[in-house]
Protein backbone atom coordinates (compact mmCIF):
# COMPACT_ATOMS: atom_id res chain seq x y z
CA UNK A 1 0.00 0.00 0.00
CA UNK A 2 1.55 3.31 -1.11
CA UNK A 3 -0.16 6.55 -0.01
CA UNK A 4 0.12 9.62 -2.22
CA UNK A 5 -1.52 13.02 -1.98
CA UNK A 6 -4.41 12.16 -4.29
CA UNK A 7 -4.06 8.43 -4.84
CA UNK A 8 -4.03 5.32 -2.68
CA UNK A 9 -2.57 2.12 -4.17
CA UNK A 10 -3.88 -1.16 -2.78
CA UNK A 11 -2.11 -4.40 -3.67
CA UNK A 12 -4.63 -7.25 -3.49
CA UNK A 13 -3.92 -10.92 -3.02
CA UNK A 14 -3.39 -12.46 -6.45
CA UNK A 15 -6.46 -14.73 -6.27
CA UNK A 16 -9.65 -14.38 -8.37
CA UNK A 17 -11.94 -14.94 -5.37
CA UNK A 18 -10.38 -11.92 -3.61
CA UNK A 19 -10.90 -9.72 -6.66
CA UNK A 20 -14.51 -10.95 -6.87
CA UNK A 21 -15.08 -10.04 -3.22
CA UNK A 22 -13.79 -6.48 -3.72
CA UNK A 23 -15.79 -5.91 -6.89
CA UNK A 24 -19.01 -7.27 -5.41
CA UNK A 25 -18.85 -5.11 -2.31
CA UNK A 26 -17.53 -1.90 -3.92
CA UNK A 27 -19.36 -1.47 -7.22
CA UNK A 28 -22.67 0.36 -6.69
CA UNK A 29 -26.12 -0.80 -7.73
CA UNK A 30 -29.66 0.03 -6.67
CA UNK A 31 -31.37 -2.10 -4.06
CA UNK A 32 -34.92 -1.35 -5.19
CA UNK A 33 -35.94 -0.59 -1.59
CA UNK A 34 -38.42 2.20 -0.80
CA UNK A 35 -36.65 3.08 2.44
CA UNK A 36 -36.73 6.63 3.80
CA UNK A 37 -32.97 6.37 4.31
CA UNK A 38 -31.20 7.06 0.98
CA UNK A 39 -28.29 4.87 2.07
CA UNK A 40 -30.57 1.82 2.01
CA UNK A 41 -31.25 2.37 -1.70
CA UNK A 42 -27.68 1.78 -2.87
CA UNK A 43 -25.43 -1.24 -2.37
CA UNK A 44 -21.72 -0.71 -2.75
CA UNK A 45 -19.97 2.67 -2.72
CA UNK A 46 -22.27 5.37 -4.06
CA UNK A 47 -20.80 7.17 -7.07
CA UNK A 48 -17.88 4.78 -7.50
CA UNK A 49 -16.73 4.06 -11.05
CA UNK A 50 -13.76 2.11 -12.40
CA UNK A 51 -11.50 2.13 -15.42
CA UNK A 52 -8.51 0.11 -16.46
CA UNK A 53 -5.16 1.85 -16.43
CA UNK A 54 -1.51 0.92 -16.42
CA UNK A 55 -0.86 -1.11 -13.32
CA UNK A 56 -4.39 -2.19 -12.51
CA UNK A 57 -7.93 -0.95 -11.94
CA UNK A 58 -8.55 2.71 -11.15
CA UNK A 59 -11.45 3.54 -8.81
CA UNK A 60 -12.78 7.07 -8.70
CA UNK A 61 -15.89 9.18 -8.19
CA UNK A 62 -16.88 11.58 -10.99
CA UNK A 63 -15.91 15.13 -10.15
CA UNK A 64 -13.63 14.15 -7.26
CA UNK A 65 -9.83 14.31 -7.59
CA UNK A 66 -8.86 11.39 -5.38
CA UNK A 67 -8.59 7.86 -6.71
CA UNK A 68 -7.63 4.35 -5.66
CA UNK A 69 -5.51 2.00 -7.77
CA UNK A 70 -6.12 -1.73 -7.22
CA UNK A 71 -3.08 -3.69 -8.34
CA UNK A 72 -1.31 -7.02 -7.86
CA UNK A 73 -3.67 -9.12 -10.01
CA UNK A 74 -4.71 -9.61 -13.63
CA UNK A 75 -7.08 -6.68 -14.39
CA UNK A 76 -8.98 -8.88 -16.84
CA UNK A 77 -10.29 -10.74 -13.80
CA UNK A 78 -11.92 -7.54 -12.53
CA UNK A 79 -13.47 -6.75 -15.91
CA UNK A 80 -14.83 -10.27 -16.32
CA UNK A 81 -16.25 -10.30 -12.80
CA UNK A 82 -17.75 -6.82 -13.21
CA UNK A 83 -19.42 -7.84 -16.48
CA UNK A 84 -21.05 -10.76 -14.71
CA UNK A 85 -22.16 -8.58 -11.79
CA UNK A 86 -23.59 -6.06 -14.24
CA UNK A 87 -25.63 -8.83 -15.86
CA UNK A 88 -26.84 -10.19 -12.51
CA UNK A 89 -27.37 -6.98 -10.54
CA UNK A 90 -27.50 -4.04 -12.93
CA UNK A 91 -24.42 -2.10 -11.84
CA UNK A 92 -24.35 1.69 -12.18
CA UNK A 93 -20.93 1.55 -13.85
CA UNK A 94 -22.35 2.62 -17.22
CA UNK A 95 -23.65 5.91 -15.77
CA UNK A 96 -21.13 8.65 -16.66
CA UNK A 97 -22.00 10.71 -13.60
CA UNK A 98 -23.59 10.30 -10.20
CA UNK A 99 -27.20 9.20 -10.31
CA UNK A 100 -29.61 11.19 -8.08
CA UNK A 101 -30.03 8.15 -5.83
CA UNK A 102 -26.27 7.82 -5.35
CA UNK A 103 -25.89 11.54 -4.64
CA UNK A 104 -28.62 11.35 -2.00
CA UNK A 105 -26.98 8.31 -0.40
CA UNK A 106 -23.59 10.02 -0.30
CA UNK A 107 -25.03 13.22 1.17
CA UNK A 108 -26.82 11.24 3.86
CA UNK A 109 -23.63 9.35 4.72
CA UNK A 110 -21.35 12.38 5.10
CA UNK A 111 -23.94 14.26 7.17
CA UNK A 112 -24.68 11.32 9.47
CA UNK A 113 -24.00 12.05 13.17
CA UNK A 114 -22.55 8.53 13.41
CA UNK A 115 -19.98 9.05 10.69
CA UNK A 116 -16.39 9.42 11.95
CA UNK A 117 -14.63 10.59 8.77
CA UNK A 118 -11.51 11.66 10.61
CA UNK A 119 -10.69 8.01 11.36
CA UNK A 120 -11.07 6.53 7.89
CA UNK A 121 -8.17 7.81 5.81
CA UNK A 122 -5.37 7.65 8.40
CA UNK A 123 -6.35 4.15 9.42
CA UNK A 124 -6.71 2.91 5.84
CA UNK A 125 -3.27 4.26 4.96
CA UNK A 126 -1.76 2.16 7.74
CA UNK A 127 -3.93 -0.92 7.48
CA UNK A 128 -1.22 -3.04 5.83
CA UNK A 129 0.69 -2.85 9.08
CA UNK A 130 -2.14 -4.69 10.84
CA UNK A 131 -0.89 -7.93 9.25
CA UNK A 132 1.04 -10.24 11.54
CA UNK A 133 3.48 -13.12 10.94
CA UNK A 134 0.82 -15.70 10.00
CA UNK A 135 0.65 -16.77 6.31
CA UNK A 136 -3.06 -15.82 6.35
CA UNK A 137 -4.07 -12.40 7.58
CA UNK A 138 -7.31 -10.52 7.42
CA UNK A 139 -8.48 -7.15 8.73
CA UNK A 140 -12.10 -6.01 9.06
CA UNK A 141 -13.18 -2.52 10.03
CA UNK A 142 -16.67 -1.19 10.64
CA UNK A 143 -18.65 1.39 12.60
CA UNK A 144 -19.37 0.76 16.25
CA UNK A 145 -22.24 2.16 18.30
CA UNK A 146 -22.05 5.89 19.02
CA UNK A 147 -19.90 6.99 16.09
CA UNK A 148 -16.82 5.00 17.01
CA UNK A 149 -15.01 2.32 15.06
CA UNK A 150 -14.17 -1.37 15.37
CA UNK A 151 -11.01 -2.95 13.95
CA UNK A 152 -10.57 -6.73 13.95
CA UNK A 153 -7.54 -8.70 12.78
CA UNK A 154 -6.67 -12.36 12.49
CA UNK A 155 -3.15 -13.04 13.74
CA UNK A 156 -2.27 -9.36 13.80
CA UNK A 157 1.03 -7.75 14.81
CA UNK A 158 2.33 -7.63 18.39
CA UNK A 159 0.37 -5.03 20.35
CA UNK A 160 3.40 -2.82 21.13
CA UNK A 161 4.00 -2.41 17.37
CA UNK A 162 0.38 -1.47 16.71
CA UNK A 163 0.35 0.97 19.62
CA UNK A 164 3.44 2.74 18.25
CA UNK A 165 1.89 2.82 14.78
CA UNK A 166 -1.36 4.41 15.93
CA UNK A 167 -0.04 6.28 18.95
CA UNK A 168 3.17 8.24 19.48
CA UNK A 169 5.45 6.45 17.01
CA UNK A 170 7.31 8.21 14.17
CA UNK A 171 4.29 7.87 11.86
CA UNK A 172 1.73 7.73 14.67
CA UNK A 173 -1.71 9.29 14.81
CA UNK A 174 -1.57 10.42 18.41
CA UNK A 175 -4.24 7.95 19.52
CA UNK A 176 -4.18 7.06 23.22
CA UNK A 177 -4.62 3.62 24.77
CA UNK A 178 -7.68 3.75 27.02
CA UNK A 179 -7.67 0.03 27.86
CA UNK A 180 -5.49 -2.94 26.91
CA UNK A 181 -5.69 -6.69 27.42
CA UNK A 182 -3.32 -8.79 25.35
CA UNK A 183 -1.53 -12.13 25.15
CA UNK A 184 1.30 -11.25 22.77
CA UNK A 185 4.79 -10.12 23.83
CA UNK A 186 3.90 -7.16 25.95
CA UNK A 187 4.92 -5.08 28.92
CA UNK A 188 2.85 -6.90 31.53
CA UNK A 189 1.80 -10.42 32.54
CA UNK A 190 -1.53 -11.74 31.27
CA UNK A 191 -3.54 -14.85 30.61
CA UNK A 192 -6.21 -15.96 28.14
CA UNK A 193 -6.35 -15.84 24.35
CA UNK A 194 -6.59 -12.91 21.99
CA UNK A 195 -5.79 -9.23 22.39
CA UNK A 196 -8.00 -6.17 22.76
CA UNK A 197 -7.04 -2.51 22.79
CA UNK A 198 -9.39 0.45 23.12
CA UNK A 199 -7.81 3.40 21.31
CA UNK A 200 -9.07 6.92 21.98
CA UNK A 201 -8.78 9.65 19.34
CA UNK A 202 -8.31 12.58 21.74
CA UNK A 203 -9.40 15.46 19.50
CA UNK A 204 -12.84 13.97 18.75
CA UNK A 205 -13.38 11.63 21.68
CA UNK A 206 -14.03 8.75 19.28
CA UNK A 207 -12.89 5.24 20.10
CA UNK A 208 -11.36 2.56 17.91
CA UNK A 209 -11.99 -0.83 19.48
CA UNK A 210 -9.30 -3.23 18.29
CA UNK A 211 -9.30 -7.00 18.69
CA UNK A 212 -6.78 -9.57 17.49
CA UNK A 213 -8.37 -13.02 17.35
CA UNK A 214 -5.16 -15.04 16.85
CA UNK A 215 -6.77 -17.69 14.65
CA UNK A 216 -3.34 -19.18 13.85
CA UNK A 217 -4.17 -20.26 10.29
CA UNK A 218 -1.68 -22.61 8.65
CA UNK A 219 -1.13 -23.88 5.13
CA UNK A 220 -2.75 -27.26 4.52
CA UNK A 221 -4.13 -29.39 1.70
CA UNK A 222 -7.63 -28.57 2.90
CA UNK A 223 -6.90 -24.84 2.79
CA UNK A 224 -5.45 -25.12 -0.71
CA UNK A 225 -8.56 -26.98 -1.91
CA UNK A 226 -10.78 -24.29 -0.37
CA UNK A 227 -8.91 -21.59 -2.28
CA UNK A 228 -9.26 -23.58 -5.50
CA UNK A 229 -13.01 -23.89 -4.95
CA UNK A 230 -13.38 -20.19 -4.19
CA UNK A 231 -11.49 -19.24 -7.35
CA UNK A 232 -13.68 -21.52 -9.43
CA UNK A 233 -16.83 -19.99 -7.97
CA UNK A 234 -15.51 -16.48 -8.69
CA UNK A 235 -15.80 -17.21 -12.42
CA UNK A 236 -18.75 -19.62 -12.30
Amino acid sequence: MCPEEDRLTLRLLDEPYVVHHWAEFLLPRLTGEKSDDPQDRVLGVAGLRYSRERGGIRLHRPGMPTRILLTGFNPRWWERIADRLASDYGLLQSEPDWTPTERAAYTAAVSSPFEPPSLFSPLLRRIRATAGPSPFNGTDAWHAVGGSFRLETTDGPPCPELIRLLGDGPTGLGWKVDHKSCTCLCDHTHSGMGCTIDFLEPTTGQFVYYSNLKWNHTHSDRRSQSITDLNRLAFA
